[in-house]
């Protein structure tokens, strides 16, 4: 035993042998409650930095899920919704023949059944009428195509935007929002491609019913010279009086 200790030792039972008056009050350090209080404390400390971080994770978690409703900030649903509009307005503007079943049933009579009721002026207007209808078709079909690649620089610019977007995207639904735009500028790609083949699917058929009719009516003009009257004569002309 070093002498510390041994005058520690000798103090300690002094102190335990001295008389001390009957009202005095000693204060002893219990070594044992004073490490279970301090166990205690060090518990109760883990416990609230355990609730803290689950705080902090349950924030978390609510900022992410915040992220995934999150709308996307770009939307160009109306650009082409008026696109579409444009389009459509475009194909109503067809003249004569229309998109129109029922429409295209009655007008297609003009182009067959030529009888011999019909005078010769008739039969000149109505091959007029046709050619007018003919050339109007293919005008039309011209216009729908000029309207297709006008709408070029707009279907890039629509795109890129929305991929820009969707590159962007900070939850499921931003990405969702810009896939769901995208589609929707394809459809109208594939309306504006839609509407030009309906037009010049429109023109040609026009054309060769035309076509058709006017070999119909060529055959009638013909059975009509040769059936008006005594025919042809040949004869002597003179010329250069």
């Amino acid at each position: 035993m070093t002498r510390n200790r041994l005058l520690a030792s000798v103090a300690a039972v002094v102190i335990w042998f001295v008389p001390t008056p009957s009202s005095a009050q000693i204060a002893v350090f219990d070594p044992s409650n004073y490490s279970q209080n301090l166990m205690t404390a060090a518990n109760t400390l883990r416990q609230i930095e355990n609730q803290i971080t689950a705080l902090q994770n349950q924030t978390q978690m609510l900022l992410n899920q915040a992220r995934q409703l999150a709308s996307l900030p770009t939307s160009l649903v109306n650009d082409i919704d008026r696109t579409f509009t444009q389009t459509q307005n475009l194909l109503r503007q067809a003249d004569r023949i229309a998109y129109d079943v029922q429409a295209i049933e009655q007008t297609f009579q003009r182009y067959q059944n030529f009888s011999g009721s019909q005078s010769d002026r008739q039969l000149i207007d109505s091959a007029r009428d046709r050619w007018e209808t003919s050339v109007s078709a293919f005008q039309h079909a011209m216009s729908v195509g000029a309207t297709a690649v006008n709408n070029l620089p707009a279907t890039q610019s629509q795109t890129g935007a929305l991929v820009t977007a969707s590159q962007s995207a900070v939850g499921v639904l931003q990405a969702s929002q810009a896939g769901n735009q995208l589609l929707g500028v394809q459809a109208r790609q594939l309306a504006d491609l839609t509407a030009l083949l309906a037009a010049q699917g429109r023109a040609q058929s026009i054309e060769q019913a035309r076509q058709a009719a006017s070999e119909d009516q060529a055959r009638e003009q013909t059975r009509r010279f040769l059936s008006n009257g005594r025919g042809y004569q040949p004869q002597s002309v003179q010329m250069f009086h």
